[in-house]
């Protein structure tokens, strides 16, 4: 049984190790900006133009960090627009000042150089249900002053995010691996149900934890490093490197 459990913890920091050294190995080939003036942090032109465009709509996107995070983590927002309305509002939590920023990037806009990635998208009467529980989420968000930021293991961007997804779970989705931070308990409680309350999720203060979940699938966190599986969408969940599967 000893053995057993031994080659369990080995091959499980091995599924952490790996992937990071190969996250690494790519983050030092690529010739990333140099700062965070010298990044683009312009539109993808994922989004049509808010005044042609009439219906709700919803977005949650991520997209990698920059510089020696960027091996590790990506930075999760959410953008709404509502109907009629001629422009969308994005809202993201930073590092820096007041940490719940309004509208201080492009909603579809690169983040330092890296291009957003769709988590979740709704439009028409979809987005027109969710959008007012969405701003009640972000108002009653618990972290919203200055210093309400910890870069790991959160709260973070990625928590605040998370934290839409849990008040609002008829949203569905689930951030991906690399949104690191996630996984901090925003309310204290070491045992809770996934965000989208299909589920279990163990959270020893972000460090470590165990989630299983329909739509979150199985994860295990270690120093919040994820590994695991998508049952829903068969994808097999790796540090560093995110999803790898449909």
């Amino acid at each position: 049984m000893g053995q057993l459990i031994k080659r369990l913890v080995l091959a499980l920091l091995l599924l952490v190790a790996v992937p990071l050294a190969v996250r690494a190995a790519i983050y030092w080939s690529e010739d990333g900006p140099e700062s965070w003036r010298t990044a683009d942090w312009s539109s993808v032109g994922a989004l049509p133009p808010a005044r042609q465009y009439q219906p709700a709509l919803v977005r949650i996107y991520s997209a990698r960090t920059g510089r020696w995070k960027g091996i590790f983590a990506t930075h999760s927002w959410i953008v709404i627009k509502a109907a009629g309305a001629s422009h969308y509002d994005r809202f993201d939590k930073v590092g820096w000042g007041m940490p719940i920023r309004h509208n201080n990037y492009a909603p579809d806009g690169r983040w330092y150089s890296n291009p957003p990635v769709p988590v979740f998208s709704a439009s028409g009467e979809a987005a027109e249900r969710l959008i007012p529980k969405i701003l009640e989420a972000i108002r009653s968000y618990p972290f919203a002053e200055r210093g309400d930021y910890r870069l790991w293991p959160g709260p973070n961007s990625n928590t605040f995010v998370a934290a839409i997804l849990a008040a609002v779970p008829e949203i569905g989705a689930a951030l991906p691996p690399t949104a690191i931070g996630k996984d901090f308990p925003i309310h204290g409680r070491w045992l809770a149900l996934t965000p989208s309350r299909t589920g279990l999720r163990l959270s020893l203060g972000g460090y470590f934890g165990l989630a299983i979940g329909w739509v979150e699938g199985i994860e295990i966190n270690i120093f919040g490093a994820i590994v695991g599986l998508d049952m829903r969408r068969p994808a097999i969940k790796l540090p560093g490197i995110g999803r790898v599967g449909v």
